[in-house]
């Protein structure tokens, strides 16, 4: 069976230094932009008109009915089918800044009345019903998303505390944030609207990564047992070349189903399959060249006693002699 990378000795650890640079480099900014700029939220969280509408013809698309109250000015509405193809839900709202209140629920339904019928004519649908969205739900759902990322970590760091030990928690809680904070900049940079599919992509990235860091640190607990005197350097690196060829084709294999939602998913599903995409290569990064390091760094610190051996792996990567020695000093 063909292997990739089944022999790989890639000095992983030497570059701990650039790469957390390069990391920094691409989220810090990111960061400052989404502050100074504000997050570009859905009405989902921000409150808005919900307008459900029936009777038009099966053949139109919740594409060419977002585009036609684009073109009106109406910008970011949210257009789903709701029961049969030809009843729709569209949620919108003409100022983001105005208060959510009768006075301007009237004045979006009134645009939007006034956009389908120039488009699709007064007797192609019926307006079933007008509802205002408030901002009180939104506020919810935003105190609920942040506690649900949270928990996961809170989960993340008692578990390998307990399978493991509170280094590898530690580690591992760090490189989640990680690809949290980068998504958030990832996010600011293409100005992409949040929606709560958005907020489920970071859930995902959560989960992807964490999955890809216990894999390695599982490795690296079995290299610790297998060569109690080795030198952790060396172990780190061992591990992360063993683990490779599993982390490259599950990150490929994914892609895969993501990037066939970026092409063909449309507009509803761009910013969900953007972020989910992302998060592929971030929680991948983070789990050779952020995770390890940290772990590294703590055990540098704060030294458990499998990390405290000097004995150099037989057969394993070839490493630089001065980051031995630091790693045992």
């Amino acid at each position: 069976m063909l292997r990739f990378f089944d022999k790989a000795h890639y000095d992983f650890l030497s570059t701990r230094k650039r790469s957390i640079a390069i990391a920094a480099a691409f989220m810090l900014p990111g960061l400052l932009l989404l502050m100074v700029r504000g997050v570009n939220q859905s009405i989902e969280f921000t409150g808005g008109t919900l307008i459900e509408l029936q009777g038009l013809a099966p053949e139109i698309e919740t594409a060419s009915l977002r585009s036609a109250l684009n073109a009106a000015g109406i910008s970011n509405p949210e257009v789903t089918t709701f029961g049969s193809p030809n009843e729709f839900v569209i949620r919108a709202r003409l100022d983001p800044r105005a208060e959510v209140n009768e006075e301007s629920t009237q004045a979006t339904r009134a645009a939007i009345d006034s956009v389908l019928q120039s488009n699709f004519g007064a007797d192609a649908y019926t307006i079933v019903r007008t509802e205002a969205i408030g901002p009180k739900v939104g506020g919810e759902l935003r105190r609920k998303a942040v506690l649900a990322i949270l928990m996961g970590f809170g989960a993340i760091f008692l578990y390998l505390s307990v399978r493991m030990e509170w280094r590898f928690g530690i580690a591992a809680v760090v490189a989640t944030i990680h690809d949290i904070f980068s998504a958030l900049a990832f996010v600011s940079y293409l100005n992409l609207e949040v929606t709560l599919a958005v907020a489920t992509a970071l859930l995902f990235i959560v989960g992807y990564s964490v999955n890809d860091t216990i894999v390695t640190f599982d490795r690296v607990r079995e290299n610790l047992r297998k060569y109690r005197r080795a030198n952790l350097f060396e172990i780190l690196n061992k591990s992360i070349n063993e683990t490779l060829p599993r982390t490259v084709l599950t990150s490929v294999t994914t892609l895969g189903a993501t990037m066939s939602w970026v092409l063909l998913g449309g507009e509803v599903l761009r910013g969900f399959a953007l972020v989910m995409t992302f998060g592929i290569f971030t929680g991948t990064f983070s789990s050779i060249f952020i995770a390890s390091p940290v772990l590294f760094a703590i055990e540098q610190r704060w030294p458990g006693e499998d990390a405290r051996g000097v004995k150099t792996l037989q057969g394993g990567p070839t490493v630089v002699r001065s980051e031995t020695k630091k790693a045992v000093g």
